[in-house]
């Protein structure tokens, strides 16, 4: 379960604080997918890295399986990310040196002391590089990827720990048309696979109709988009 509960963000500048987001509250289940629109400069990132437990709120509270990570210690908080939260960004952030195979198994290997099991993890990482149509990728490196491929290896990849929290930050935004496509399709078909909440922040209309419930950032809210 995600809880966001009176969410509220103001970034500092030289005239005073510069309100981003504002009383957001929000309630997520195993197994739900929302999709949030909004112009740029809407809070649409900032809500996804405060959920994300990458930055924290000016006020209000967030919990993830009944959580909060922000009262975590740093370390904690590194560990609890890497274990139940998966990111995907616009751009793919994958290491150029590492192989396909190798860059999903990264998140495996920061897993902050918690005991692992190598053999499991790479046959994993295979299965999701199946998955997403990359097996013969496996031994490649992104430079010999195209954008659709390296952001399927970025799906791979942000769900090689099992996370419950997915999410993605203008996942298709860099992607031609058929790409992006493939890219949606695959994204939300494995979320109905793994069971994740799915929370994607979008300018893309066709992506976001895509998702049974959408919202929208308006004056600094959530606000249900209920047509369709």
């Amino acid at each position: 379960m995600l809880e966001v509960n009176n969410l509220s963000k103001e970034y500092p500048t030289p005239r005073g604080g510069l309100p981003i987001l504002s009383g957001v509250s929000l309630s997520l289940a195993r197994g739900d997918a929302i999709s949030i629109m909004g112009p740029s400069g809407s809070g649409k990132s900032s809500f996804l890295y405060i959920v994300g437990a990458l930055e924290p709120p000016t006020s209000g509270t967030v919990t993830l399986d009944g959580q909060n990570p922000f009262a975590m210690p740093e370390r904690e908080l590194a560990a609890f990310r890497n274990r139940r939260i998966g990111f995907i960004f616009q751009d793919h952030c994958l290491l150029p040196q590492l192989t396909v195979l190798e860059n999903v198994l990264t998140p495996t290997l920061v897993s902050a002391g918690a005991k692992s099991d190598g053999d499991e993890e790479l046959e994993r990482a295979r299965g999701l590089l199946a998955q997403v149509g990359l097996t013969a990728r496996s031994e490649h490196r992104p430079a010999e990827l195209s954008g659709g491929e390296k952001q399927r290896v970025a799906l791979a990849r942000a769900l090689i720990r099992r996370p419950l929290l997915l999410l993605c930050d203008e996942p298709t935004g860099n992607l031609d048309h058929a790409s992006a496509a493939t890219v949606a399709e695959l994204l939300l078909e494995l979320h109905r696979q793994q069971e994740t909440i799915l929370v994607v922040v979008t300018h893309s209309a066709e992506l976001a109709a895509k998702f049974p419930v959408r919202y929208e950032l308006q004056e600094q809210n959530l606000v249900r988009n209920v047509e369709g």
